[in-house]
C-alpha cells in the first residue's frame, strides 16, 4: 500500500464527479500525498488515484485492523513505517484512505482529509445520505 500510486483518478456512479474532484483537491492540498481513495458508506471506492480494486482492498484491511484493535469502528487511524505513512478517516458517512511520504505532518493530513470529506458529504448525490 505504501508503494507510489498512479496519478490516474478512477471513479464510477452518480457521485463520480464530486468524488473525483475531491481526490484532485486533496492532491493539490498535500505535497506529501502519494495517493488516496474515497469510499462510500458501503465501502465501495468512489474515486481513487490508481487501481480502484487495489485501493478498496487496502482500505478495507487498514480500517478492519484499526477497528479490531479498538473493538469498535474508529474515526481515524495513522500508521507510520520506514517506507511511508498511511491514514484513514471516516466522516459524514464516507471514508478516505491516503498514503503519504514519511514524516508527513499527521495533524495536517488528517485535517485536510476531514475538510475534503465534509465538503463531499455536504454535496448533493454523494452516496452518503447528505445534502
Amino acid at each position: 500500500m505504501l508503494a507510489q500510486m498512479s496519478d490516474v483518478v478512477i471513479q464510477s456512479g452518480p457521485e463520480a464527479a464530486e468524488a473525483s474532484a475531491a481526490v484532485a483537491r486533496m492532491r493539490e492540498m498535500s505535497a506529501d500525498l502519494r495517493g488516496c481513495a474515497i469510499l462510500g458508506a458501503d465501502g465501495r471506492v468512489l474515486a481513487a488515484t490508481g487501481d480502484r480494486d487495489r485501493w478498496g482492498a487496502a482500505a478495507a484491511e487498514l480500517l478492519d485492523a484499526a477497528d479490531s484493535a479498538r473493538g469498535e469502528p474508529v474515526a481515524r487511524a495513522h500508521v507510520a513505517t520506514a517506507d511511508g505513512e498511511a491514514f484513514a478517516l471516516r466522516e459524514g458517512g464516507l471514508a478516505m484512505v491516503a498514503v503519504a511520504n514519511r514524516f508527513t505532518l499527521a495533524s495536517l493530513m488528517l485535517f485536510d482529509m476531514r475538510a475534503i470529506l465534509r465538503d463531499l458529504a455536504a454535496a448533493p448525490d454523494n452516496g452518503a445520505g447528505g445534502g
